[in-house]
């Protein structure tokens, strides 16, 4: 999909929607839900380098299983993510070339090697599987194959012929088995003995030893996927944050509307220069797609980094609709593991930092702000708003994909191509005005005037409209102010 932004000195090659948004001094723009999150994770199980849906915490448990060890970060992240309300959330398995699977190789009653079963998944969950096989308890000409994790069963076959040929292709073929993958050694004429127990061995997760270029690498993957809200699982060092910041801008320059949700460590989040720390990670970000998560928080027992708490935030910013705001969103915790002061709330607001607060009551977010501090040429203090951009983003996307659906390479560019394309247009701007999303009666797509005026600056080419937007957009009540008089 072909899209961006574009400039007068500098237009681009491919066919597509470019579209500007320039600040008008009565405009305020803000912007949409999409719905998709996307969190890169650690994991001792789960498929490695591949998004995975995730839709619940029993899901999270099936596919990532229910624990964060060897330094797993799948479960943490996700349930907060989930906690957000997403309309969809994507998990992206991280792994070091450490990753290896476990495997067992089972032999016959020669105690010769006849089959190796490998875990379906690099980690080093798997080395606490084993498998028994034994003659069925109910009709002894069969056999019992199990696998085990704990005392916990996983997996059971019941079958009449356990050579090793036909067993694996048994194992293999089975849809309940989801744990190991089996395979013939040899002619696979040999038949697999019974025993009592035999352990995997071998798993290794590619946690302990991952680096800033396994997460780099994500980027690749990301610009194929379509999603809408990034989370990192880390607080990321200074060249990994500016990576991806750098990362982000470049996308959404090429017309991939992302919007990307960082955070800080657990001893950032609890010193006693949070707020300058927090503070500090937003002036050197200073972009509308990226927001700075200043605040940890505590849900129950847990208690949880800034850091983790971005994919909390990224799954709230999804789930929205265009005409909500993260602005004092009510949240299901119990605290922060930090409370500020008012004079760093405000430095917070002011500085492009994203915080939770605990009014008394419950633990809310602050103000709905990205981490633009200093807006760039075009661009107002509406831009420095979560919903601003989310407004924006939506527009963009669903009019990109209007275009290339309907209009691009279909339709004439004659003047009854270009008011059909302009009466869509209006039409779907209707919509947000119904919706509260924009002011209705103050909107209008017209013919670029600059482009088909009397005195045009440029004359478009025979495959190139030039459209002007005027639209006036609304915005939530943030600050109420009130005079009270005593007679």
């Amino acid at each position: 999909m072909a899209g961006g932004t574009w400039e007068q000195t500098n237009r681009p090659v491919l066919p597509g929607l470019y579209m500007n948004f320039q600040a008008a001094a009565s405009s305020a723009i803000q912007a949409g839900t999409r719905g998709t999150v996307v969190v890169p994770v650690k994991a001792n199980w789960g498929p490695v380098g591949t998004f995975v849906e995730v839709g619940s915490e029993a899901a999270i448990e099936r596919i990532y299983a229910a624990n964060v060890l060897d330094n797993g970060t799948a479960y943490t992240s996700l349930k907060l993510a989930l906690l957000g309300g997403p309309k969809k959330l994507l998990a992206y398995r991280v792994a070091s070339a450490a990753a290896k699977v476990a495997t067992l190789t089972l032999k016959d009653s020669s105690d010769a090697n006849v089959l190796q079963l490998d875990a379906k998944y690099p980690g080093d969950r798997a080395n606490r599987f084993y498998v028994t096989i034994q003659p069925g308890v109910i009709d002894n000409t069969k056999h019992e194959v199990r696998l085990f994790e704990g005392n916990r069963m996983l997996y059971a076959l019941l079958t009449a012929d356990i050579t090793a040929a036909s067993l694996a292709k048994e194992i293999n073929a089975d849809e309940q088995n989801v744990w190991v993958t089996a395979q013939a050694i040899g002619d696979g004429a040999g038949v697999v003995a019974t025993i009592a127990g035999a352990a995997f061995k071998g798993g290794v997760s590619g946690n302990d030893d991952l680096t800033n270029a396994e997460y780099i690498a994500v980027q690749g993957a990301l610009e194929g996927e379509q999603f809408d809200v990034l989370a990192l699982d880390q607080a990321a060092d200074a060249p990994l944050l500016a990576s991806f910041a750098a990362w982000v801008k470049r996308v959404r320059s090429e017309g991939k509307p992302v919007v990307a949700v960082f955070g800080g460590s657990a001893a950032d989040d609890t010193s006693a220069t949070a707020a300058q720390k927090a503070t500090a990670r937003s002036l050197t970000l200073n972009h509308e797609g990226v927001i700075n998560v200043g605040t940890g928080v505590r849900l129950g027992d847990a208690f949880y980094s800034s850091a983790e708490t971005s994919a909390y935030v990224a799954g709230l910013i999804a789930g929205q609709r265009l005409n909500q705001s993260t602005t004092y969103a009510a949240t299901p915790f119990d605290d922060v593991t930090r409370r500020w002061t008012r004079a760093e709330q405000e430095q917070a607001v002011q500085n492009g930092v994203f915080i939770f607060f605990h009014d008394g009551r419950q633990v809310k977010a602050l103000r709905g702000v990205n981490t633009l501090v200093t807006p760039a040429a075009g661009q107002n203090n509406a831009w420095k708003k979560i919903r601003s951009i989310r407004v924006l983003d939506a527009i963009n996307t669903d009019l990109q994909r209007s275009a290339e659906d309907t209009y691009i390479g279909k339709v004439n560019n004659t003047e009854e191509g270009r008011q059909a394309l302009i009466s869509a247009m209006k039409a779907y701007l209707a919509l947000l005005a119904q919706s509260n999303v924009i002011e209705a009666d103050s909107y209008d797509v017209i013919l670029d005037p600059a482009y088909y005026g009397a005195a045009p600056v440029l004359k478009p080419e025979a495959d190139q409209v030039f459209l002007q937007w005027n639209v006036k957009l609304t915005d939530v009540m943030e600050q109420l102010f009130g005079t009270f008089y005593v007679q």
